[in-house]
C-alpha cells in the first residue's frame, strides 16, 4: 500500500512523462522526523518540503493555475493530474466561479476574486448544437451542456482541469427541460420531455468520478419545466407542468439513502404557465429561496410550515420577460443574481449578490454589484456556478 501511495505521489510530483527523469531526480534520504529531503533543485518549491509547498500551491487562486502550469514541465504535469483540486477540496479551499453565455461568442468564466473574464474554448459541436436551446448544469470540476444535435440529443462537458470539451455519454432516458441540481461529484436530473414531446417521471443520477448515468426510481408526477436542487443531502424537485395546460404546485423529495420519493403538497405555489422560465430557485446554508417573477421579489421557504416569506426585492426585474434571461444562483453562502441592464452608455449583463446572513431591513436586500459584462446584450442564455 504504501509503495502504490508513493508512486501515485510521485506521478503528481514529476508527472508520468517525467518518470525517468523523475527517478534520477528523487531524494536519496529522510530526516529524523521521515519528511523527505530534496536538493533545492528538486523541490517544487525551493527550501520546502513538496508536502508543504503543494498545500500552499493548493491555496493559489485558481486563476493562476495557467500561469503555474507554464513554469516548467513538472508544474504544468500537476496541474493537469487535478492532485491540486483533490487537496483543495480536503483542505476546505473553495472558490466559487460563474460560467454563461449570453453572446454568440461563447461560454466564459467570471474570477469575482481578481475581477477576471476567462473565455473557455469553443465547443467542438455541429450548427444544429450550437444555435439550439440549451441547459447547463456544474457538477465537480465540469461544466455539462445539454442540447439537440440533428437527430438526437447530446450533451458535451467542458473539464476544469484539462481545459478542453469532449462527448460525454448520453442520459439513459435522453431528454431537455428538466429539473437538476449537483451535490459534490454527483448531480441527479428529473423529469423533462424527450424528444417526441413526451413529459417524463423518469430521473438519472451522473457520477462525474466515472462519467456514468445511472436510472433512479421514478417520481409520482411526470412534469417538464420543472427545477431542482439538492438540500439537507437530499434531492427536490419543484414546480413545472404536466402538459401545455397543467401546472404543478407539488414538490417531490428523494432520499439517496431510502431510494424514494415523497411528495410534498403546496410546495410551490407560484403556479408557472408555459410561456413562462422554470423556477427561480437556489438553496444557500441548506434554505430554500425562490423569485417570484411578476412581483420581482425574494422569498424563502419555510421547512416546517411549508410556506413562503417574503424577503425583499431583486436588484433587476424578472417580470418583463418571464423569468427568461435572468440567473439565480446558489455563490457559496450568497445568492447571486445576473441580469442584463439597459442604460444611457449601453447594455450590460450585471452580476449581483446578497449575503442572507446579513439580514434584510425594511425589506431591502443589500445587494453588491461583484461583476459587470458591457457590451454583451442583455438576456443571460445559460448560467452556472462551480465550486472547486
Amino acid at each position: 500500500m504504501a509503495s502504490e501511495t508513493k508512486k501515485l505521489k510521485n506521478e503528481y510530483l514529476f508527472g508520468k512523462e517525467e518518470e525517468e527523469k523523475g527517478k534520477r531526480m528523487r531524494l536519496e534520504e529522510e530526516d529524523d522526523d521521515g519528511h523527505c529531503k530534496f536538493r533545492s533543485s528538486d523541490s517544487l518549491l525551493p527550501g520546502l518540503h513538496d508536502d508543504v509547498a503543494l498545500t500552499c500551491l493548493a491555496r493559489a487562486s485558481r486563476s493562476d493555475y495557467a500561469s503555474l502550469s507554464c513554469l516548467n514541465a513538472r508544474f504544468n504535469s500537476l496541474v493537469k493530474s487535478g492532485y491540486l483540486y483533490d487537496l483543495r477540496r480536503r483542505i476546505g479551499v473553495v472558490e466559487h466561479w460563474v460560467y454563461m453565455v449570453c453572446d454568440p461568442r461563447g461560454w466564459e468564466a467570471f474570477d469575482p476574486f481578481g475581477k477576471k473574464w476567462l473565455r473557455l474554448p469553443k465547443i467542438p459541436c455541429d450548427d444544429c448544437f450550437n444555435y439550439a436551446d440549451k441547459e447547463s448544469l456544474a457538477v465537480g470540476s465540469e461544466l455539462l451542456v445539454f442540447g439537440r444535435e440533428l437527430f438526437d440529443f447530446a450533451i458535451w462537458k467542458y473539464s476544469l482541469i484539462q481545459n478542453n470539451w469532449e462527448k460525454c455519454e448520453g442520459m439513459n432516458h435522453r431528454r431537455c427541460l428538466f429539473g437538476s441540481g449537483s451535490l459534490g461529484s454527483i448531480s441527479i436530473v428529473a423529469g423533462g420531455s424527450d424528444k417526441n414531446g413526451n413529459v417524463l417521471k423518469s430521473a438519472e443520477l451522473y457520477d462525474s468520478l466515472t462519467g456514468r448515468w445511472e436510472i433512479l426510481p421514478n417520481m409520482h408526477s411526470p412534469r417538464r419545466l420543472c427545477s431542482g436542487f439538492f438540500m439537507d443531502e437530499k434531492f427536490y424537485v419543484l414546480g413545472g407542468m404536466t402538459n401545455p395546460t397543467d401546472s404543478l404546485t407539488c414538490g417531490e423529495e428523494f432520499d439517496l439513502q431510502t431510494r424514494k420519493w415523497r411528495k410534498i403538497e403546496c410546495m410551490y405555489p407560484n403556479v408557472n404557465r408555459a410561456a413562462q422560465a422554470p423556477p427561480l430557485v437556489a438553496v444557500v446554508n441548506n434554505q430554500l429561496y425562490a423569485v417570484e417573477y411578476l412581483t420581482n421579489m425574494v422569498k424563502k421557504y419555510d421547512k416546517k410550515k411549508n410556506s413562503w416569506e417574503v424577503l425583499g426585492r431583486l436588484p433587476v426585474r424578472a417580470d418583463s420577460s418571464n423569468g427568461w434571461g435572468l440567473a439565480f444562483k446558489a455563490f457559496g453562502e450568497e445568492l447571486l443574481v445576473i441580469g442584463g441592464n439597459r442604460g444611457p452608455e449601453g447594455e450590460a449583463i450585471i452580476l449581483s449578490s446578497w449575503a442572507p446572513k446579513s439580514g434584510c431591513k425594511d425589506g431591502t436586500l443589500d445587494w453588491k454589484v461583484i461583476g459587470l459584462k458591457e457590451h454583451s446584450g442583455v438576456f443571460v442564455y445559460n448560467c452556472a456556478v462551480m465550486g472547486c
